[in-house]
């Protein structure tokens, strides 16, 4: 069996599931926000629900509109605040908040070998500690909450196979928004991404996140990493006494459906235009694109490496005067550590404007909406029509040192110029 099949067959005791096969599994940790969450309690009151199968393993945590932006955004979280009162669940809310797919892991609750599913498409990012990691509809989440089980299908599995020597500027982001590029937004439609060679086994688990987090963009049923000593020095680093599974691998070849081999000392910084992440090209390409906004932050790279990255380009640097540039700690711990780092400094001599943290502008929610016409690039995950505010506005994806380097310049340019 593949990794993914592995973690299937041992959440519905069965010693081997077969891909293809429908199964209902049991569990381990259930998410949702503050835009799904409260769809998921109507559905849980709508039945009848008494009470949830087990409060330890239900996690809400309110990222999308917080701080709340108007009224209904407020009414909104205020549901989620009296569902866990009432029924002893874990609640994340403002200075303790995170971005959901940022702060899960950091709170250590993401293990190698668990059964994930959120209410949220980019729930996939725990894929990066070895965890089957799923998003899922809110009524698919109600009924979890009260049984503690939910239905699969058992996805194939593709293998990515990533090998040959990083070039500068190169990390996660480019390596997805390259392979997305590649295979297309449906290229792996129900697939499990096993992302795999050389390069990923000496990935640091933040470009790993980052990775995984972006499978759905593919359209990947979700993504996985085989855990390894970088998963359990993570693991260490959050706290978590836990040993990895060491059979916790693909048992051979012929598991998979097929195999995509990418030499990545082909890859050059990534931007992907709008209005898909498949339209990924080197930032090289990009010769007089003019932009507006600069947005560095979201559950794709809002981490503190991505912080340190961009703060790098920006140091003793100035942003452009036509262009607005924010910063988003995913969390209130990574926000801490960036402000010890001195991080924030820079930002804020650079001209840049700190928001705390939210998914906020990555889904044209708040702090950061675009006017038509305006060009935005970002180190968010998406890039669709509207996504960042109004139809007739446009979204680049890059990596933090792409963004950071465009805002100084006023356009998209290679960080090798500044």
């Amino acid at each position: 069996m593949t990794i993914s099949q592995k973690i299937l067959a041992s959440h519905c005791n069965k010693r081997k599931v077969f891909q293809g096969e429908f199964i209902e599994c049991d569990v381990d940790l259930i998410l949702a926000n503050d835009i799904t969450g409260p769809l998921a309690i109507e559905e849980f009151e709508k039945v009848g629900g008494k009470k949830v199968f087990n409060p330890e393993k239900i996690v809400l945590v309110p990222d999308h509109f917080t701080p709340c932006k108007d009224i209904k955004s407020a009414e909104l979280v205020k549901k989620l605040r009296e569902f866990s009162k009432k029924y002893k669940v874990k609640f994340y809310e403002i200075g303790q908040v995170g971005i959901e797919h940022a702060l899960l892991p950091e709170q250590g609750l993401t293990l190698p070998g668990q059964l994930i599913i959120g209410a949220d498409s980019h729930t996939c990012t725990y894929g990066a500690v070895g965890a089957f990691s799923t998003g899922v509809g809110s009524t698919d989440v109600a009924y979890a909450m009260i049984t503690g089980k939910l239905w699969f299908k058992v996805p194939e599995t593709i293998k990515f196979f990533y090998y040959g020597k990083l070039n500068k500027f190169v990390g996660g982001k480019d390596l997805i928004l390259y392979t997305i590029g590649k295979i297309g937004v449906d290229g792996a439609n129900y697939k499990s991404m096993e992302f795999t060679g050389p390069i990923i086994e000496n990935l640091p688990i933040d470009d790993r996140f980052t990775i995984c987090n972006m499978a759905i963009e593919a359209g990947g049923k979700n993504g996985i990493i085989k855990p390894d000593k970088i998963t359990q020095e993570f693991l260490n680093e959050v706290g978590v006494n836990f040993n990895i599974d060491k059979n916790l691998s693909t048992d051979n070849e012929n598991d998979y459906e097929k195999i995509v081999e990418i030499d990545v000392s082909e890859i050059e910084p990534q931007v992907a235009a709008p209005h898909l992440p498949s339209n990924s090209k080197s930032v090289r390409e990009y010769t007089d694109i003019k932009i507006d906004q600069v947005v560095i932050g979201s559950c794709t790279n809002g981490r503190i490496s991505d912080l340190r990255k961009a703060a790098n380009i920006l140091r003793g640097k100035k942003v452009h005067s036509e262009v607005r540039c924010i910063i988003i700690p995913a969390t209130q711990k990574i926000y801490i550590q960036a402000l010890k780092e001195g991080l924030i400094d820079i930002f804020l001599c650079s001209g840049c404007v700190i928001s705390p943290p939210t998914c906020g502008p990555c889904l044209g929610g708040h702090m950061g909406v675009l006017a038509k016409g305006e060009v935005a690039i970002a180190t968010t995950n998406r890039n669709f029509i509207g996504r960042m505010g109004h139809p007739e506005s446009y979204v680049y994806l890059s990596n933090p040192e792409v963004a950071a380097a465009s805002a100084i310049k006023g356009k998209i340019v290679h960080p090798e110029e500044i």
